[in-house]
C-alpha cells in the first residue's frame, strides 16, 4: 500500500546528500503509484524570478524532480508548479504574487496540484506570513539555504496531505543561514553545451540598498576540487562553456580551510581538456586584484568580457552605499583592466535616484559612462527594499527627476554601446551558437549565437550548428547586435 511508504522512522539518513538520496527514493514510490492512479506521467513546472542564481537553483531543483519521475512542461498547468522567487526590487514581489491569482484558479479546478515557492522572496518574513494568511492554496514555501530539500519536503507534502489524514497541511521550511553546502544532488541544464557553476554562495558586503545579503546570507566558498571535478563531469558530457558563479567572485575562496583566490582558481579551470570558453559574475571593483586581471590576460579559455558594476560614479554616494571604492579607485581598474586587455568588453550596473543623489552626483555618473565606454549597462531605477539601511535614508528622490535622469542616462549608455558595436561591424569572430532564432525576422531560417565578448549575432544555418563555435562574419550593426553569415575558412 502507498501509506506503507510514509513510514520511514528511525531509517533515515542524518547527514547530506545521503539523506536527499533516501528521500528521493521514497518520492519515486510516490510518484510510481500515483502514475498508476492517474494513467499518466506527473508533471512539473519552474517558473524562475531573477538573477544567474536563481536560474542555477532551478536547474538543481528540475534535476531532482526528473530523478523523482516529474516530466517538465512549458505551463504552469502542471502536477506541481514551482516559483523560485527575486526580491531584489518591489516590482519583483508583485509579479510573484500577481502569477499567484492565476495559480489559485488552477488549483480551484485541480485540487490535487502542487504548488511551491522558493527563493530569496521566501526569506522576508512577512512575506511567507502573507502567504500563510491570504494564498492559503500554496501547499510548500522554503527558501535559499535549503533548495537542496525538494525531495524531503515533497516527501513531507504528501505525508502529512495523504489519503488516510483527509487534510491540508501546508509545509513550511526556512532556514535564517547556514553554513553548509550540499554536492552530488543531480542537476538539468537548460542547455546540454553550456553551465552555470556556482562557485560559492551568499555575500558579505552590505550595500545599503540591496537585501541580498540578507537572503542569501554569509559567503561560503565550495571547495576547489568539488568545481573542478562537476566542471569536468559537464564537460563529459558535453558541454563546452561555463559561467562561474557568485554574488562576488572576486571573494572566492577567503573562507576555505585552505584558502585560495578566484584567480587562482580560474587559471585551474583554464585547464581543462575539452572545455571550451569560460565566463564569471559578477566581479566586485573593491576586490578585483592584479593577479585576476593577469590570469585573464594569459588564459586560453577566459572570455574578454568582464561585468564590473559601478553603481554610481559620484565617490561621495558610493560611500554612502557601502561600496568601499571611490570613482577614482573604479576609474583606475578600468585602465588596468584595458592596459593587460585591449580588446576586452567592459559591462556595468547603474542605479540613478539613490537617496540624496543631487545632479552633481549624477554628472559624475555620467562622466564615469564617457570615460569607460561600456559595451553595455544594465541601468536600474533606485528601489526601496525594506530592511535595508538606505530605504531609511533622508532626501529620497522625486519621480520626475529620477525619470529625467534615467532618460539622459540611458542615452548616454547607448551612445557608447553602439559605437562599441559598430567598431566591430566588418570583423570575423567566433560564435558559440546557442538557439533558433524567430524574432529577428521569422521569414529568415536564423540561429542566434553568443560571441567572445557576450554580443549577440544572428545568422543563417542550420540546427546541427546549435551547440558548436563557428566564425561568423558580422555584417550588419544592428546598433545592440548583428546580422552575420557563417565564415568558412
Amino acid at each position: 500500500m502507498i501509506e506503507d511508504v510514509y513510514a520511514v522512522e528511525n531509517i533515515i539518513p542524518e547527514h547530506e546528500p545521503e539523506r536527499q538520496f533516501f528521500y528521493i527514493k521514497k518520492m519515486q514510490e510516490i510518484v510510481f503509484a500515483k502514475e498508476q492512479e492517474y494513467g499518466r506521467k506527473l508533471t512539473y513546472h519552474i517558473s524562475t524570478f531573477g538573477c544567474q542564481m536563481n536560474f542555477k537553483d532551478s536547474e538543481k531543483l528540475a534535476g531532482v524532480l526528473e530523478e523523482i519521475g516529474y516530466v517538465e512542461v512549458d505551463d504552469e498547468k502542471a502536477d506541481f508548479c514551482l516559483y523560485n522567487t527575486c526580491t531584489v526590487r518591489e516590482n519583483a514581489n508583485s509579479r510573484v504574487y500577481g502569477r499567484l491569482g492565476y495559480l489559485g484558479k488552477l488549483k480551484s479546478k485541480r485540487p490535487e496540484m502542487i504548488i511551491a515557492m522558493c527563493g530569496c522572496m521566501m526569506q522576508e518574513e512577512h512575506v511567507v506570513e502573507t502567504i500563510k494568511k491570504s494564498y492559503r492554496f500554496v501547499d510548500i514555501i522554503f527558501g535559499t539555504h535549503n533548495i537542496y530539500k525538494l525531495a524531503e519536503l515533497l516527501f513531507t507534502y504528501f505525508a502529512e496531505n495523504s489519503e488516510i489524514k483527509k487534510k491540508h497541511k501546508m509545509v513550511v521550511d526556512i532556514l535564517k543561514g547556514t553554513d553548509q553546502i550540499v554536492e552530488e544532488l543531480p542537476s538539468k541544464l537548460k542547455a546540454s553545451f553550456k553551465a552555470g557553476i556556482n562557485i560559492m554562495f551568499g555575500c558579505n558586503n552590505f550595500c545599503t540598498y540591496c537585501i541580498v545579503p540578507y537572503v542569501r546570507g554569509r559567503e561560503r566558498s565550495r571547495k576547489p576540487e568539488d568545481i573542478i571535478n562537476e566542471i569536468k563531469d559537464f564537460v563529459s558530457k558535453g558541454v563546452i562553456e561555463v559561467m562561474l558563479l557568485g554574488q562576488n567572485v572576486n571573494s572566492y575562496g577567503k573562507n576555505l580551510e585552505n584558502p585560495i583566490s578566484f584567480a587562482e582558481l580560474l587559471r585551474r579551470v583554464d585547464e581543462i581538456e575539452g572545455l571550451k570558453r569560460i565566463r564569471f559574475m559578477t566581479s566586485h571593483p573593491k576586490d578585483l586584484s592584479d593577479e585576476l586581471i593577469e590570469v585573464m590576460k594569459n588564459a586560453k579559455k577566459v572570455c574578454h568580457h568582464i561585468h564590473l558594476p559601478v553603481q554610481s560614479g559620484s565617490s561621495r554616494l558610493l560611500k554612502k552605499m557601502n561600496r568601499v571604492y571611490s570613482k577614482e579607485d573604479y576609474l583606475r581598474l578600468i585602465d588596468k583592466i584595458r592596459a593587460a586587455i585591449p580588446d576586452i568588453a567592459i559591462t556595468t550596473d547603474i542605479i540613478v535616484g539613490f537617496p540624496g543623489e543631487t545632479e552633481e552626483d549624477f554628472e559624475e555618473t555620467l562622466d564615469v559612462v564617457r570615460y569607460a565606454k561600456y559595451a553595455s549597462a544594465f541601468t536600474f531605477i533606485y528601489s526601496k527594499r525594506t530592511g535595508t539601511p538606505a530605504a531609511s535614508f533622508p532626501d529620497q528622490v522625486d519621480e520626475a527627476t529620477i525619470k529625467d535622469r534615467f532618460d539622459r542616462l540611458l542615452k548616454e549608455v547607448g551612445k557608447y554601446s553602439e559605437e562599441y558595436a559598430k567598431s566591430l561591424e566588418g570583423q570575423v569572430m567566433s560564435v558559440l551558437v546557442e538557439e533558433r532564432d524567430r524574432e529577428v525576422d521569422p521569414e529568415k531560417n536564423y540561429l542566434t549565437g553568443r560571441l567572445d565578448n557576450n554580443l549577440l549575432v544572428h545568422f543563417e544555418g542550420s540546427d546541427d550548428l546549435i551547440g558548436q563555435i563557428i566564425n561568423v562574419k558580422l555584417s550588419e550593426c544592428k546598433g545592440f547586435y548583428y546580422i552575420g553569415e557563417r565564415y568558412m575558412l
